[in-house]
């Protein structure tokens, strides 16, 4: 770039860890640097965690996943690291041509003798290290000699070993190094925990408790994750089933074609990736899974807003660039018994993809499902705990029933009002349904759960169309998604042809979200209960103080 721009040369640092390193996009650039016969400095930061948490009992044991992370320890444990001394003895090989001449065959066979040479000299650099990351009195002149050294047409690679947490006790000690923290102590490194009744289980630890049942029952289940086990739940999966565990590092590209390979022979992976994550894995799902009509079930973690970890894990596009593609069942749960419902409908699908996506955070749990959405468990709530069951597939459901609306015969006020949802949101609709009527004795509200959006209940969507003035479609997802699939099947069956429904989407704005909580950013987005009411009193033209999306 520099020379495009005619612009005085630098150096360019890459820093990546080993984790990253061990994806494919990571040779690629390794690769491309050698070509393109400039100094780019790559420092390879070794901190031995290549999944969060290192060492999840998996088929691999609770080693670091890949040969790669293997060949760095190798290179870390067979050598002394290197000071600044015997680093600027052998920047020689960094010299211009002429210079190099004099000494290139006393340093090939002495670093030959020393490292038996290295896959990143193979790909044409020049490797330093292993240097200790934490020493900065040798490792600050290291880096100033590799950039004053005088030829600027070789890429080099720096290995430091690093400890995450060093200098941090309970860092140390943790499995995951303190890589995400609630508030703690800082002397003791306790992490402040809400305190109160016991909460219900987060949303993956049903998900994987639910897995694990189906697996005691089928051999052939296996799970899948990329470098994510502790956020996927098969942390929980892998000490259960070690040996039907598969975490395969940070190549999500990877993790998809495995379990096409896999449900080739007729075993039934569960593939199990963050939503934003998935992205990476597209090109593999569309021509090695979908376009196969292979049964891979892709279980999407993190879809919707995510809170603290802000734009870059938010999961906001998954219905939106897997909605798209034929041949493929798309669930989405409103709450844990639907998702443990859908995890049992998935791995009872053989003939096609499917995919679950639910959300971060805590499930709702007994109590707050028999009020809010009509559940009974039974005496002491012992259903609350029962195993899945197989969904219909492409079977909505009607949770609330809007009361008659009433109609003079004297004025064209619209009062029947439907509102559809899929997911997360089922709850902020029920909400809002309830607040509107006890507000407006005219108005009568319905609220349905789509739970799929492919194959799309058509008959549930006819049956709110025709018998509502208003339908509104609600999800945690971008624009594209499954409100523009329910107005494609609308339109193509001629349900808005006579101008009798107003329809309107409810989803995540056309914009990248910032870490809040997760409540502050669904009242960014436009998507909590008082939302639903500002949208329906603007439509029905009522009075309300309360926002319109």
């Amino acid at each position: 770039q520099k020379k495009l721009k005619r612009k005085s040369k630098n150096n360019c640092i890459a820093i990546i860890g080993d984790g990253a390193i061990t994806g494919g996009m990571a040779y690629e650039a390794m690769n491309n640097a050698n070509y393109l016969d400039a100094r780019m400095i790559t420092i390879l930061n070794d901190n031995g965690q290549v999944s969060l948490p290192t060492g999840t009992p998996s088929a691999g044991g609770v080693i670091p996943s890949g040969a790669l992370s293997a060949y760095t320890s190798r290179l870390l444990s067979s050598q002394p690291f290197a000071d600044v001394r015997n680093v600027a003895k052998g920047l020689s090989n960094l010299m211009p041509p002429e210079m190099q001449a004099i000494n290139a065959k006393i340093d090939e066979y002495a670093r030959g003798i020393v490292t038996g040479g290295t896959l990143f000299e193979e790909l044409g650099f020049y490797y330093v290290g292993p240097v200790d990351g934490h020493d900065l009195e040798n490792l600050i002149p290291i880096l100033q000699n590799l950039r004053d050294s005088p030829n600027d047409n070789k890429p080099v690679l720096l290995h430091i070993k690093t400890e995450k947490g060093m200098g941090y006790p309970p860092a140390m000690r943790a499995s995951d190094k303190m890589h995400g923290v609630a508030k703690f102590d800082v002397g003791t490194g306790q992490q402040f925990k809400p305190s109160g009744p016991k909460r219900p289980p987060s949303y993956t630890s049903v998900f994987a408790h639910e897995l694990i049942k189906i697996a005691e029952d089928d051999r052939d289940v296996v799970s899948i994750t990329a470098a994510m086990p502790g956020g996927t739940g098969m942390d929980i999966f892998g000490k259960r089933f070690p040996k039907r565990t598969y975490d395969v590092g940070i190549a999500e590209q990877h993790a998809v074609t495995f379990a096409a390979g896999l449900a080739v022979e007729g075993i039934k992976p569960f593939c199990c990736i963050y939503s934003t994550f998935m992205q990476r894995g597209y090109d593999q799902l569309v021509h090695d899974v979908v376009i196969q009509k292979l049964p891979v079930r892709f279980i999407l973690d993190r879809a919707g807003l995510v809170g603290n970890d802000g734009p870059t894990h938010h999961g906001s596009f998954d219905l939106s660039y897997l909605g798209c593609l034929p041949n493929i069942v798309i669930m989405a749960p409103a709450d844990e018994i639907d998702l443990k419902n859908m995890i049992a409908t998935a791995h009872s699908i053989d003939n096609m993809p499917s995919v679950v996506r639910y959300p971060r955070g805590t499930s709702y749990g007994a109590d707050v499902l028999k009020d809010l959405f009509g559940y009974d468990f039974g005496p002491d709530d012992t259903k609350y705990a029962d195993k899945g069951k197989v969904l219909p597939i492409g079977k909505g459901r009607i949770i609330r029933k809007g009361r008659g609306g009433i109609d003079d015969g004297k004025t064209n006020k619209r009062n029947k009002v439907a509102i559809l949802t899929i997911g997360t949101r089922l709850a902020a609709a029920l909400e809002a349904a309830k607040e509107i009527e006890q507000q407006n004795p005219d108005i009568s509200v319905t609220v349905a759960d789509a739970r799929f959006m492919k194959p799309l209940d058509g008959n549930l969507v006819k049956s709110l169309a025709k018998e509502n003035d208003v339908l509104i479609t609600m999800e945690e997802n971008s624009i594209l998604g499954f409100a523009s699939y329910v107005m494609q099947f609308l339109s193509l069956n001629g349900l808005l042809d006579d101008g009798n429904l107003i329809f309107r989407p409810m989803t995540l704005p056309d914009t990248f979200i910032e870490a809040a909580t997760q409540h502050q950013q669904y009242d960014e987005a436009g998507l909590n209960a008082k939302h639903v009411v500002g949208t329906v009193s603007k439509l029905l033209d009522i009075s309300s103080k309360v926002p319109v999306v």
